[in-house]
C-alpha cells in the first residue's frame, strides 16, 4: 500500500494519494485544484489515478476533482447525501473501492456538512478487518473537530449539524481501533476549526485521549461547545461550497484566459470602472511605492484566504506582481475559485517609472515614533483578531479586525492620523491599502506590529477587557 499526504501550507490543506503497488490503481482524496503534484507522484510510482473522492463539498478551497476527471479520466465520488451538477458515484456507509490489496470503505459522518464522509483505509496484506488509517475530512481534526456552522447560508442550522457531528464522532469514528491513523483534511491555520493542532496525523486512541471535543459530555453540551467562539468565516466560503458542486472550467482553462499582459492605460481604465487592482508584492515593497488605489495582499502570507475575504468575487481583478510571479498569483486565486482575473500589469511597477504621478507610498514608522505620535493625538487601529487582541494590545487603540474593516471604516475619523498595526506587518499593509481606497489620507503603519512594539519595551495592556 502507498499512502502519501500532500500539504499546502497557505490553505492549511491536506490531500492524499492512496495506491496499490501491485495493480497500479490509485485514488486521490480531497485534491487541490492544481493537480500537477498528484500526476507527478503517480508517474514516479507507476500508478494510475482511477478515482477521486471528496469527503465533502469544501468551503475553503476549490477541489481538483474535475481537473482529475478531465485529465486522466478519474471517476468522481461524493457522499451519498451530496448533490452536484456533474456525474459522480455516491458513497454510503460501507461502500467500497477496491485497489487490489488496498480497500477504501466509506463511513457517512455528517456534521461539518450534511454530506460529509470519512474513508477507512485497509491494507489487506496486514488485516482485512482493522483499518490502517481513516481519512476524516473536516469531521475530525488533530486536536479539534469540524465546525458545524458553515452551511447556515444554505439552510442548515449549526445546532442541527452539531447534533449530527456528535453522533458521527461517537458512533462512527470513535468506534474504530485506537491504533488506526487519523489523517484530516486540514491543519493549524484553517478556519474550518478553532483549535486545530500543528500536527497533521494522529491516531484514534490519541484523539480519544486529548481532543477536547471527544471527552465525555452530553449532546447538548457538545453542540454548545463546538458552536461557541468559532472564528468568522470568510464570505467566499459559501461561494466555494456551492462552486464545488458545479460543473465549471478547469484551472488550466481559467488560466489560459486570465494571464494577459495589460498596459498601464488598460489597467487604469479598468480601475476607473470598478475593477479590483490587486498588488501581490511583499508589504515592504508595496509601502515604498505602488499604484494609487490598489489593494495589497502579499504572496508571502495567507494570500488566498485574505483575497477571498477582501475581494469581491463578482468584479474583475488585475494582478500587479513582481515580474515572473503573475502565474503564481493567478493559480493561488484559482485555488479558491476566483477565476475573474482579466490580466496583469505588464512589467509590474516598472511600467509606472514614467508616471510618478500615479504612484503612492505608505509610511511605515518605528514603534518608538508611533508612541510619540499617539501621545500627540494619533489613533492606533488594531486589525488583529479578537483572540489576539484579548491577550495584549496597545493602550487606547481601537479594535477593528481586518475582515471587518471595510464595513466598519466609518467608525474611524478622517481628520486624525491613524496608525494601523497587526502582529508583524502583513495584515496592517492590507488594512492601510484598504483605508487609502476609502479616502483616508493620514494612514501609517507601525512597522513590525505589536511584536516590534514589545521589542521596543513599550507598554501593552494584557487584560482581556479590551475596548471595542
Amino acid at each position: 500500500m502507498i499512502l502519501h499526504q500532500f500539504y499546502l501550507n497557505c490553505l492549511a490543506h491536506a490531500s492524499y494519494l492512496i495506491g496499490d503497488g501491485q495493480t497500479g490503481a490509485a485514488v486521490v482524496v480531497d485534491p487541490q485544484r492544481d493537480i500537477a503534484q498528484y500526476l507527478a507522484f503517480a508517474d514516479e510510482h507507476r500508478l494510475r489515478i482511477a478515482h477521486v473522492i471528496l469527503t465533502h463539498l469544501h468551503a475553503d478551497f476549490i477541489a481538483g476533482h474535475l481537473e482529475l476527471r478531465d485529465r486522466v479520466g478519474a471517476t468522481i465520488y461524493l457522499g451519498a447525501a451530496a448533490s452536484a451538477e456533474y456525474a459522480f458515484t455516491p458513497l454510503a456507509d460501507g461502500s467500497r473501492i477496491e485497489l487490489g490489496r488496498v480497500r477504501l470503505q466509506a463511513i457517512e459522518t455528517p456534521g461539518h456538512t450534511p454530506e460529509s464522509i470519512s474513508i477507512a483505509v485497509y491494507d489487506l496484506d496486514q488485516s482485512e478487518t482493522v483499518p490502517h488509517a481513516v481519512l476524516t475530512g473536516d469531521t475530525l481534526f488533530v486536536g479539534d473537530v469540524g465546525r458545524p456552522d458553515l452551511r447556515a447560508a444554505l439552510g442548515w442550522s449549526a445546532h442541527d449539524l452539531g447534533g449530527l457531528l456528535y453522533d458521527s464522532l461517537r458512533t462512527k469514528l470513535m468506534a474504530l481501533p485506537d491504533a488506526s491513523l487519523v489523517y484530516p483534511a486540514h491543519g493549524a491555520g484553517s478556519l474550518c476549526g478553532k483549535a486545530i493542532s500543528q500536527e497533521t496525523v494522529s491516531t484514534i486512541g490519541e484523539q480519544r485521549r486529548v481532543n477536547y471535543a471527544l471527552q465525555p459530555m452530553t449532546k447538548g453540551a457538545f453542540v454548545d461547545l463546538v458552536t461557541a467562539d468559532q472564528p468568522d468565516a470568510p464570505a467566499y466560503f459559501t461561494y466555494d461550497a456551492v462552486l464545488n458542486s458545479k460543473e465549471r472550467p478547469t484551472l488550466d482553462e481559467a488560466l489560459a484566459r486570465e494571464l494577459n499582459p495589460m498596459t498601464l492605460e488598460l489597467v487604469l481604465a479598468l480601475q476607473r470602472t470598478g475593477g479590483q487592482i490587486l498588488d501581490t508584492r511583499d508589504p515592504g515593497e508595496f509601502a515604498a511605492a505602488h499604484l494609487a488605489g490598489c489593494l495589497n495582499i502579499g504572496l508571502s502570507g495567507q494570500y488566498a484566504t485574505w483575497a477571498g475575504t477582501l475581494l469581491d468575487p463578482t468584479k474583475p481583478i488585475v494582478i500587479v506582481a513582481d515580474p515572473g510571479r503573475e502565474h503564481e498569483a493567478a493559480i493561488r486565486l484559482g485555488r479558491i475559485g476566483f477565476d475573474h482575473i482579466v490580466g496583469y500589469l505588464k512589467d509590474g511597477m516598472q511600467s509606472l517609472a514614467v508616471r510618478p504621478d500615479l504612484t503612492a507610498s505608505t509610511e511605515r514608522i518605528s514603534a518608538q515614533l508611533a508612541a510619540e505620535r499617539l501621545a500627540e493625538g494619533a489613533l492606533a487601529v488594531d486589525v488583529r483578531g479578537p483572540g489576539e487582541r484579548a491577550l495584549k494590545f496597545v493602550e487606547g487603540s481601537l479594535s477593528i479586525p481586518l475582515n471587518h474593516l471595510a464595513e466598519r471604516s466609518k467608525e474611524l475619523p478622517k481628520d486624525r492620523p491613524l496608525l494601523v498595526y497587526c502582529a508583524g506587518g502583513y495584515r496592517s499593509s492590507m488594512a492601510a491599502s484598504l483605508l487609502h481606497q476609502q479616502g483616508f489620507s493620514q494612514v501609517s503603519e507601525i512597522a513590525g506590529g505589536i511584536t516590534a512594539w514589545e521589542t521596543a519595551k513599550l507598554p501593552v495592556i494584557t487584560s482581556a477587557a479590551s475596548p471595542s
